[in-house]
């Protein structure tokens, strides 16, 4: 078979500071009434036919394939397309919510009510999340323990925030709605709420930024695309140096990440097999990862793992997506998963590590549906989680289910946080969060307020080290068996209230919610039987009590009943009580 190679040379950059108004030609994605530059076709066209020679055979990855622990999942949103990881936990902008899931990809929380939701960045610890709200220019604080917004910075001046990146505690923004009021701007949110933006630079659109220790990349959207490196200290952000897009025939740029210590910049070109590193001290190129056998297609991503060990990247082809990990020092591939099982064409639009694991964000061309992709890129010892609970009981019950926690080693684990998620007859379920002990036992109740079969899924969100476990319990519960009781005078006269207490016990308890009760009243007399509803009656209190009046019209047989209909949890009841009303005597 002959392969046909097409390779690009690249040049050594030189490290310059000239200004974005350059005299060198260079083109936007925006260009000549929408359409691609000629020059940047040509460039696609070749990388498409060093994507074939690929394809014919040429170069085979020798790593692990996807594990069929391997999970995609239908987000139900269109909008967003950014996916950020920290914690344990996983969260994907989605326009007008930011989505939580846990380690495993199950679904955790929604933080509700955004405006546009589009970038994404959080603190290293886990405890902050950044959103860039597009719509409604602004930057909001989010804390990951509470899923509160805490606080919301406006950027009025810098409309249409788009990109963000995080150093410590400055934090970069990428904003830009149109062709040339694009910017940087610079955050420093240890300022609480008097945190106030300061512009770095101006570009073309809005910018693509990575940052971490020292150093900010900022990378334009142009044709060829440069990087623009700044030193960053605590007062000023100053311009480094520039790696020149013409050096390396770069097209348009993909994606940008940072290694964590913030030595070195990897990027990815939508006309590149490759994905290059750069030194950002010396800013000469140092790695290139690939060439990836998927590209040439949809715009490519990547993604540096915490420690820096690894780089991913992937993109969307017509037959599918393809993630590979690479080792970072060496280039060697280490891993490479496939999703090739939805007819639509797959647009990969984010990724991010999540301990040992990537998450994944595509977008299905065909109905615009974000999903999500958890990929188990390499093995990490197994933790253990158990869980037990009651195997019956009523929907009036509260359950208490115990469980265990036990590291690889069978070491205790110290306190750690358990993400319970109880579904009721399959429903989407509630989330929250138990502690274990020192030990690594855990207990907590519940009461399902439902009959039906209850499942309760626990998920340990594992760390750097140890794979995250997950275990689940299933409860049957009937509905309760209900009833009530009265408490009222057996005579009475006419003219003169009469005061009725009672009780409405559910599988034995005092119900424990606000439960309407119906009563009415029957008078039999010579003149015949009248049924009436009583409109002033009261519902039972949470603690299962309740009460009403009533003044007797007339004298009679009077019989009051008291209705409960029941609900998910508990069967119907009723109770009735007679009285007899006199006359009153004559003074």
């Amino acid at each position: 078979m002959t392969v046909v190679i097409i390779a690009f040379s690249r040049k050594r950059p030189s490290r310059s500071s000239r200004s974005e108004s350059g005299s060198r030609e260079r083109s936007s994605p925006r260009e000549e009434g929408g359409r691609f530059h000629k020059s940047s076709i040509t460039r696609l066209l070749a990388c498409l036919a060093t994507a074939l020679a690929v394809t014919a055979g040429l170069f085979v990855v020798q790593a692990p394939a996807a594990s069929a622990a391997d999970i995609t999942t239908d987000l139900g949103i269109t909008s967003g397309g950014d996916v950020v990881a920290g914690g344990g936990k996983a969260f994907i902008a989605g326009g007008d919510r930011i989505l939580v899931v846990n380690a495993n990809g199950t679904p955790n929380a929604t933080i509700a009510g955004l405006s546009g939701a589009l970038g994404l960045a959080i603190a290293p610890n886990g405890t902050r999340l950044y959103a860039a709200l597009r719509d409604s220019n602004e930057v909001a604080v989010i804390d990951t323990a509470s899923l509160e917004i805490i606080r919301l910075i406006s950027l009025a001046e810098y409309p249409c925030p788009t990109n963000l990146a995080l150093s410590g505690t400055r934090l970069f923004v990428g904003y830009g709605c149109d062709q040339w009021d694009g910017g940087v701007v610079r955050i420093d949110t240890s300022f609480g709420h008097g945190s106030r933006p300061t512009p770095v630079t101006s570009t073309y659109a809005s910018p693509k930024v990575a940052a971490a220790g020292n150093t900010l990349v900022v990378g334009d959207a142009l044709s060829p695309a440069t990087l623009s490196v700044y030193d960053v200290n605590a007062f000023h952000t100053t311009l480094r140096g520039i790696i020149d897009g013409h050096d390396y025939h770069a097209g348009f740029l993909g994606d940008l990440a940072i290694t964590p210590d913030g030595s070195t910049i990897i990027a990815a070109f939508l006309n590149s097999a490759e994905y290059f590193a750069w030194d950002t001290t010396s800013l000469q190129e140092v790695h290139a990862y690939g060439p990836d056998p998927s590209s040439g297609y949809y715009a490519p991503v990547v993604a540096v793992s915490p420690d820096g060990t690894r780089v991913a990247g992937g993109r969307g082809t017509k037959s599918g997506l393809v993630v590979t990990v690479y080792d970072s020092a060496t280039t060697t591939p280490v891993y490479t998963g496939t999703l090739t099982d939805h007819g639509a064409f797959m647009d990969l639009r984010s990724l991010t590590f999540s301990n040992n694991d990537l998450f994944a964000l595509w977008k299905d061309l065909a109905t615009h549906h974000l999903h999500l992709w958890r990929l188990e890129t390499g093995a990490l010892p197994e933790s253990t989680l158990t869980l037990t609970a009651p195997s019956t009981g009523t929907g009036a019950d509260v359950l208490t289910l115990t469980g265990r926690l036990t590291m690889p080693d069978g070491s205790a684990p110290g306190e750690q946080p358990i993400a319970v998620t109880c579904h009721v007859n399959d429903s989407p379920g509630t989330t929250f969060e138990v502690t274990t002990a020192e030990d690594g036992t855990f207990t907590f109740k519940d009461r399902p307020g439902s009959a039906g079969v209850i499942r309760y899924d626990v998920i340990w969100n594992g760390s750097p080290t140890v794979h995250w476990s997950t275990a689940s319990a299933t409860v049957t519960l009937v509905k309760a068996v209900s009833s009530i009781t009265l408490s009222a005078p057996e005579t009475g006269t006419v003219g003169t209230q009469l005061k009725v207490t009672g009780t409405l016990l559910l599988g034995g308890q005092r119900a424990v919610f606000a439960a309407p009760l119906k009563i009415s009243r029957k008078v039999t007399n010579s003149n015949g039987t009248v049924v009436t509803a009583l409109p002033s009656a009261n519902g039972a209190s949470r603690d299962g009590s309740f009460r009403f009046t009533d003044t007797p019209p007339e004298a009679g047989e009077y019989t009051y009943l008291v209705q409960w209909d029941g609900n998910q949890a508990s069967l119907p009841t009723s109770a009735t009580f007679d009285v007899t009303i006199e006359e009153a005597e004559q003074g």
